[in-house]
């Protein structure tokens, strides 16, 4: 397994441009709410590798992500990630359910955006904690966009995928580029047509 990625990981951030509208630190419904972070002080790590400061953790040694956006009153939240999911060993999805979803799932959250371009490997255990996630959302959808393919085929290979939504569109998804409205839009008008709603 190639973990070369690792040596440069300190230098990716979080996406930033969005912080005028939103910050989790600053918000009292937020699992974060109040967090400091020190941009001089790196602590947190993906083994040995030291990672940006503004990344938040949850709970897993190797995972980490950023509460970018929440809309409430859309219920939506978009939420990146670094570093590798690992429910093998971890238990990974266990530790953000308790600490981040439903936290924001007593919030009215049902919309979740999931960015996983710096999610560089998925190690699986069983798929208990994302049915029961699935079946809290209700009415609403996991999007997950910009995950690696082969990232993507190790979630097929347990059936995650039949929780998360990926592929086509949302593989290739520009999101930088957009407002989180335009982005929920988007995803939504892509979840519609997969939902059939």
């Amino acid at each position: 397994m190639d973990y070369s990625y690792l040596c440069t990981v300190h230098d990716i951030e979080p996406y930033f441009n969005w912080r005028n509208l939103y910050t989790s630190e600053n918000d009292p419904r937020s699992p974060y709410y109040k967090k400091k972070h020190n941009e001089f002080e790196y602590h947190n790590k993906i083994y040995n590798f030291l990672i940006h400061p503004q990344w938040d953790e949850f709970g897993s040694a190797t995972l980490y992500l950023k509460l970018l956006f929440v809309d409430y009153a859309e219920g939506y939240a978009v939420i990146e990630f670094i570093g590798e999911w690992n429910d093998a060993v971890n238990n990974d999805i266990m530790w953000l359910k308790r600490e981040v979803l439903e936290v924001l799932a007593t919030e009215g959250i049902a919309k979740y955006i999931l960015i996983g371009e710096n999610v560089m490997n998925f190690h699986s255990s069983d798929d208990c904690y994302y049915e029961e996630w699935f079946q809290e959302v209700g009415d609403g959808w996991i999007a997950a966009i910009n995950f690696k393919k082969h990232v993507q085929q190790e979630f097929g290979n347990v059936n995650v995928d039949y929780y998360l939504n990926f592929g086509g569109e949302l593989d290739t998804m520009n999101w930088r580029i957009l407002t989180p409205q335009l982005l929920f839009e988007r995803v939504s008008w892509v979840m519609g047509s997969r939902l059939g709603a």
